[in-house]
């Protein structure tokens, strides 16, 4: 069963996957958390990131490992610890310019498909083009969407000394900038289901999503 769960920043993608892969016995993947794991390691390296042709040539150096535990998932970078790192406001304002090079995407594309590929009980994967590029084959594709306001408010909640307004803004800007990359662009599959989150708790999202997984398993 591999579950595809797209969808912009703010809507509660990763609480919801996680909570849902733990609820249901799947292993979980946080795609954004591998392009922000290249991103921090190109910042870390003095990579140009506003040179397309620098990314795409250090594309393939750093080795990401992904761990897939619901309760914990873990990321490093050439074996550093960079959960936290990677949260940082530096790297949030730098992940959509070092993410549009298409070398970046291949590079962790092919490691999301080895990871779910792998995944033997089942996976929730999470991003911003699983269900249309990554997975395009999944078994179910949710894309959860949410209004820039409840998307601001939940974001600035969890990055610490912003506030809303100027998270509302960066949102904004990197929804168009996702949106309109040439490479995968933030899109909704044909088939996903979407979910309006701006007025559900994140208990009701989480009670939406494994109904719709659960009601998929049945009818298999």
């Amino acid at each position: 069963m591999i579950v595809a769960i797209d969808g912009p920043a703010g809507t509660g993608k990763s609480s919801t996957s996680k909570a849902v892969a733990a609820q249901l016995g799947l292993s979980y993947l946080d795609t954004g958390a591998q392009y922000r794991a290249i991103t921090w390691w190109m910042v870390s390296n003095g990579i140009d990131i506003d040179d397309p042709s620098a990314i795409a040539a250090a594309a393939g150096k750093p080795e990401i490992v992904s761990g897939t535990d619901p309760e914990g998932p873990a990321i490093t970078v050439d074996g550093v610890d960079v959960a936290g790192p990677i949260r940082t406001q530096e790297v949030s304002s730098k992940v959509s310019a070092v993410s549009a090079v298409p070398e970046v995407r291949t590079r962790i594309t092919e490691l999301q498909r080895l990871i779910a590929a792998s995944a033997e009980q089942g996976i929730v994967v999470e991003g911003r083009d699983i269900g249309t590029t990554v997975l395009p084959d999944a078994d179910l594709k949710i894309f959860l969407t949410a209004s820039p306001e409840a998307r601001a408010a939940r974001r600035s909640g969890e990055l610490k000394g912003s506030d809303v307004h100027s998270t509302r803004e960066a949102l904004i800007k990197r929804d168009a900038a996702d949106s309109s990359r040439k490479a995968s662009p933030l899109a909704k599959a044909d088939d996903a289901v979407e979910v309006d989150t701006t007025e559900l708790t994140l208990a009701q999202v989480i009670e939406c999503v494994v109904t719709l997984v659960e009601e998929k398993r049945a009818g298999k």
